[in-house]
């Protein structure tokens, strides 16, 4: 006994006995839902609510608030399917990144109001009033959507100035009206009112993974968890965010476009149906003159998988894009 300890000893002098390494810092999850208000006009709004769930890894000083795309809800940034691999969340709270991951209004945990007083505007406004609430705890912000939810983070990003980056996920300004007019027109009522609307069953490998692999379990999470989108988010969506009125011209902060070979987005020859995604460098030369003032544009994308890139096998490598970009903002 004596002469082990005599070892450990001389072991700690030299410095080969080495402390295990310090376990990763813990994370802290829960529901959250925020009060906001909305309305076609000024004068005349309404009180709803904003539901999310917010993980905070210790000493977390930066939050990334996510809004998910049409007929998502924030599972989308969470998948439930094969998570190490899919959980968008999970991997930004691994890198030290706070998570808030929204439902929209008229999905999930949130208030469901008239689907005509919800557009794309009206999300941006209630994602604005929830990242009012979070400034005194986090010293940055970043915004950050999918497909139409990308809408609503340039939105929002321009109209109140108040974040420090801007994520773009499964959006372009040039929209393939070619491949996303028969997805909407295949749309069913969601029975909330007839504004809101859902995919038909079993069409979203189709309208959201293609080409990536057909993985039952994958296509499965989706089917199961989908849920609907307001039929009026898609109009200023088309008049402020693409060729028409673009937004983002206003945006100073540095913003991260992600796409995957997206048939909705990325072009197939046609001028103006769809942005040059075949590299990282032509979709920056594409994109970067709807953001003139923004003070640095990266661009990634993530090769073999169609619109919903959170469901793609190699989706960690896009995360890890991510992380690394959100480091330097």
């Amino acid at each position: 006994m004596r002469l082990r300890r005599l070892c450990a000893v001389a072991l700690i002098a030299t410095g080969t006995l080495l402390a295990p390494p310090a376990a990763s810092a813990a994370t802290s999850c829960q529901d959250v839902t925020y009060p906001v208000r909305i309305g076609l006009t000024p004068l005349v709004t309404t009180q709803e609510t904003v539901a999310g769930r917010l993980c905070v890894p210790t000493g977390a000083k930066t939050v990334q608030v996510l809004i998910p795309g049409g007929t998502y809800d924030r599972t989308y940034w969470d998948v439930g399917f094969e998570p190490s691999t899919h959980s968008f969340t999970q991997a930004q709270n691994k890198a030290g990144f706070a998570t808030l991951a929204l439902d929209r209004l008229g999905t999930g945990r949130s208030s469901k109001p008239l689907s005509a007083l919800v557009t794309a505007s009206t999300q941006a406004s209630a994602v604005h009033q929830v990242i009012t609430t979070l400034k005194p705890r986090f010293t940055k912000v970043v915004v950050a959507g999918h497909s139409i939810g990308s809408a609503m983070a340039l939105i929002e990003a321009a109209t109140y100035r108040d974040v420090d980056g801007v994520l773009v996920t499964g959006f372009t300004h040039k929209m393939n009206y070619i491949t996303v007019v028969p997805v909407l027109a295949n749309m069913v009522p969601a029975g909330l009112d007839l504004g809101y609307l859902t995919t038909a069953p079993n069409t979203r490998y189709n309208a959201f993974h293609k080409p990536g692999p057909l993985v039952p379990g994958s296509i499965t999470f989706d089917e199961t968890t989908k849920t609907v989108f307001a039929a009026t988010e898609a109009v200023d969506t088309i008049l402020l965010n693409t060729v028409i009125i673009p937004v983002s011209r206003t945006i100073t902060v540095p913003v991260m476009l992600v796409v995957g070979n997206d048939t909705h987005f990325c072009s197939s020859g046609v001028p103006l149906m769809g942005s040059d995604c075949s590299s990282p460098a032509a979709l920056k030369a594409d994109e970067a003159p709807f953001f003139p003032a923004t003070r640095r544009l990266d661009t990634y994308v993530l090769n073999g998988y169609g619109h919903s890139i959170n469901y793609a096998p190699n989706a960690p490598d896009y995360h890890s894009a991510v992380s690394q970009w959100a480091k330097t903002i």
